[in-house]
């Protein structure tokens, strides 16, 4: 049996980058992937496009997820929006609470990921295989490390299937992460998700935004290559592929990758993988 491997896309903004996209997704479909999924914006800012590139990668073949937060939604706006997605025939989504676009309270009746996957079953039963997102090195807002675990614990009761967790570079902080999980009586897939390191400027700005550690000798070896994209590159190659074998000979489920739209790292690691 292969080893399963998923990517993430964001929504495209202009029919232009909506044409370029296509050929990127058809050069990853060649790995087989378990499912492909889409982000969705802060308060349904990218709806429209995320349920566009789902149904455009349902049509071609591949199981979709959906992002899908519920910061600021109405229960009624979250059925209406779960049964289209059901009518298109998606049957996983990303359950997540989002991030409130400025200028909003904390309104609405879902304060957290937890009460959209009780509201999910509730609703559609088991229709939906529910992902939810993990935290390895701690969510940037959580008020502990134990906090951030028992916030996943409610996700994880309340009926989620599997996580996804954020990117790291890491791998002590996931295995501690898991073996937390296990140790609560949790038995629940924790798939790592992979960034590929590509752009050392994008990397640390996205890492400080997410509370994604950089070590210390990943962060010196990439300023030192200043504006030699080639050389950050082959580092970076070099350095994700590291990670992912020492996952799978932990035990990792499988690898879910952060493809930021763009298919040659992604592909690069994957054949270093065998995968």
């Amino acid at each position: 049996m292969s080893y399963p491997v998923s990517f993430e896309f964001f929504p495209t903004k202009t029919p232009e980058g909506a044409a370029k996209h296509v050929a990127v997704r058809q050069a990853l479909y060649v790995r087989k992937p378990q499912f492909c999924s889409v982000t969705y914006g802060a308060g349904g800012s990218t709806q429209a496009g995320t349920f566009t590139m789902v149904q455009d990668i349902q049509s071609e073949g591949v199981s979709a997820a959906s992002h899908f937060s519920c910061i600021g939604a109405t229960q009624d706006s979250v059925r209406e929006e779960l049964t289209q997605l059901k009518a298109m025939g998606v049957k996983r989504i990303v359950a997540l609470r989002g991030d409130l676009p400025s200028g909003y309270g904390l309104g609405g009746a879902f304060h957290y990921a937890s009460d959209l996957v009780a509201f999910v079953r509730q609703e559609f039963g088991d229709w939906f295989y529910i992902e939810v997102a993990a935290y390895p090195e701690t969510h940037p807002q959580a008020k502990s490390p134990r906090s951030d675990l028992d916030a996943f614990v409610a996700k994880v009761r309340a009926g989620a299937d599997s996580a996804i967790t954020q990117y790291f570079y890491n791998a002590d902080a996931y295995m501690r992460f898991v073996d937390e999980v296990k140790a609560l009586g949790l038995d629940v897939p924790v798939v790592p998700g992979i960034m590929p390191i590509t752009s050392s400027t994008q990397l640390m700005r996205f890492s400080d935004a997410c509370g994604t550690e950089i070590p210390r000798w990943i962060r010196l070896r990439l300023q030192a290559y200043g504006d030699d994209t080639a050389s950050i590159r082959a580092f970076g190659l070099d350095v994700v592929t590291h990670l992912c074998e020492q996952l799978r000979s932990q035990g990792a489920p499988g690898l879910h990758f952060y493809t930021m739209n763009q298919s040659v790292a992604t592909l690069e690691i994957c054949d270093r993988l065998g995968l």
